[in-house]
């Protein structure tokens, strides 16, 4: 059986994937061996695949209810700009996507994520 953190992660990966193909009208591949990053997302405005790394978001009541991300891969490192494009935090049915920074945690209040990060759940494509 599946241990919970890996099925918290796979239905959050799911989530990106679906807000991204739904909202936004990108096509989303799942390499077939493991990589750094989750999947690939293809823009079909620009033709561009961007590598992309899922992370479930938390919220933390002692930062003042900020939203938060631990970007670190398995041996405690933050993800660089080498190894993926974007990362997507998922908090239930709301994602958010922004470019990767090489930092370990990236936070943010819900006032600055409207107007610093790209909130995929609220996104309707006019191809869609």
């Amino acid at each position: 059986m599946a241990h919970e953190t890996q099925i918290t992660g796979a239905i959050s990966e799911l989530t990106a994937a679906k807000a991204l193909m739904e909202g936004m009208g990108w096509e989303v591949s799942k390499p077939l061996v493991p990589e750094v990053y989750d999947f690939l997302a293809r823009d079909p405005a620009n033709g561009k695949a961007y590598r992309i790394q899922v992370k479930t978001l938390r919220i933390r009541a002692d930062r003042d209810n900020a939203l938060v991300i631990y970007a670190r891969k398995g041996n405690g490192k933050p993800y660089t700009k080498e190894e993926i494009d974007y990362i997507v935090g998922v908090d239930g049915n709301r994602a958010f996507m922004f470019e990767c920074e090489n930092l370990s945690e990236y936070w943010s209040t819900e006032q600055t994520a409207k107007k610093r990060w790209i909130e995929l759940s609220n996104i309707k494509s006019e191809a869609v």
